[in-house]
């Protein structure tokens, strides 16, 4: 009888992406992979360190997962088990933590599951790690997580990646679009390019060998993707000449996720970010001058120390002006081991929540203006496999939210429809007209 091993996944695209590579070694090695409330021998839990949030929550999966398979062997891998392996060896139930240069080897140490009094630990120094792993998720056949870059080599005051996945490195262009050739002929119709910073895309062996530009025109050639979707790229990286190809390209769809974190300079220095609130400005002007229906999303992190509420509303105002269509916002939290957590002008929490609050409901407004923007336009829609009390939503090629009742045969199709109103859900509704588009 195949043993069984579940999966759990904490953080951003780059984890789903790795977890789903893993999953597929535990097939290959012959496990039988299952819901998480399976009952499962073996789970592996991939861990997100971002904000203390995320440390939290791997603590709480551990506890549900012991819940649903007592006796199961769980395995922590992730950011979080890079920069702090002993305290996870340290929370009840864990038996193995891997470290970044580990995760990928996992077989090769699943010789034993038999639990032991004290989790097993393996984990390099991240100065150590510094070999690309190529990953990709598999299992949504409308859209894959491909990951062409790991690490970063940027030095923001807040953040713990450089420590959790070490120096930026990438694969070579002739091996990405392998892959993506592959994820074609699997049937899938959109591509998600991931990675830490991916604008850095092209360092190999310590040096620079490729450019992200060069990657995207390479990828643009790809026959049988319908879309490729720029994930998040800093606003440095983000050229003239990246802007101009996507607005002419065959493939790559007019959404851009840029990260400001802050609108006021003085707070943009003390985070070492590399650009001016300018500049970003300018990146969104020449975006919307090229493609007038692009979606453009930011980052942005509020309460960040020495952030007075002068500088809060300065980001407020910005960001109030600026043609964005969403935000994500993420409320400060303190990370050891980084230059933020010893700056002084410690924001409290309640101010930090009210800020993050204002965000929230700015990026209501701003994702309702641009849907809004949107109705009555004929746009191409995705569909994808969920199903919410009768409905199935897709998405235009430029990110805009569509629901339509439930149809299997729509599911990974792409149809022409009419954006008419935007529904209770906040979603937009499709033109009744346009009914005859499903027809079977």
């Amino acid at each position: 009888m195949s043993r069984k091993v579940a999966f759990y996944t904490l953080g951003c695209k780059l984890n789903y992406s790795e977890t789903s590579t893993i999953g597929r070694q535990f097939s290959q090695a012959g496990f039988e992979v299952v819901n998480f409330t399976d009952k499962p021998d073996v789970y592996l839990i991939n861990t997100c360190s971002v904000t203390d949030h995320a440390d939290k929550k791997c603590r709480k999966v551990v506890k549900e997962a012991l819940k649903h398979s007592p006796q199961a062997y769980i395995i922590i891998v992730g950011c979080y088990a890079q920069l702090k392996p002993k305290e996870i060896s340290e929370i009840p139930g864990v038996d193995m933590v891997l470290g970044a240069a580990e995760k990928f080897r996992i077989v090769e140490f699943l010789t034993d599951l038999t639990k032991q009094p004290k989790a097993t630990v393996y984990n390099k120094p991240i100065s150590e790690v510094n070999e690309f792993v190529a990953s990709y998720s598999y299992g949504d056949r409308t859209r894959t997580f491909l990951k062409v870059q790991d690490g970063c080599d940027y030095s923001c005051t807040f953040c713990t990646i450089p420590l959790a996945r070490g120096g930026s490195r990438s694969d070579t262009i002739e091996k990405i679009t392998e892959q993506a050739r592959a994820i074609a002929a699997s049937g899938v119709r959109e591509i998600v390019l991931t990675g830490v910073n991916i604008g850095d895309f092209g360092i190999r062996n310590g040096g620079r060998e490729d450019k992200f530009f060069d990657l995207v025109k390479a990828l643009d050639e790809v026959e049988g993707i319908d879309r490729i979707r720029i994930s998040s790229i800093e606003p440095n990286l983000l050229s003239n000449e990246i802007i101009e190809f996507v607005a002419r390209s065959k493939r790559f769809v007019p959404h851009f996720h840029i990260p400001l974190q802050s609108g006021s300079n003085k707070i943009l220095s003390l985070m070492r970010r590399r650009y001016k609130r300018e500049l970003y400005a300018d990146r969104v002007a020449k975006i919307r001058e090229l493609m007038p229906d692009c979606c453009i999303g930011v980052d942005v992190i509020t309460g960040f120390p020495g952030e007075t509420r002068e500088d809060f509303l300065d980001t407020y105002n910005f960001l109030n002006n600026l043609d964005i269509s969403y935000l994500h916002v993420f409320t400060y939290s303190e990370r050891e081991n980084t230059l933020a957590a010893a700056m002084e002008g410690n924001v409290p929490g309640a101010q930090r929540a009210d800020r993050s609050k204002m965000l929230h409901i700015l990026s209501d407004k701003k994702r309702r203006v641009f849907y809004e923007s949107q109705l009555g336009k004929t746009e191409a829609v995705l569909f994808e496999s969920d199903q919410k009390d009768g409905y199935m939503h897709g998405v235009t090629r430029n990110y805009v939210k569509v629901r339509v009742k439930y149809d299997p045969v729509l599911v990974n199709e792409s149809r022409v429809v009419k954006l008419v109103a935007i529904s209770e859900d906040g979603n937009v509704d499709i033109e009744e007209a346009a009914a005859e588009v499903f027809s079977h």
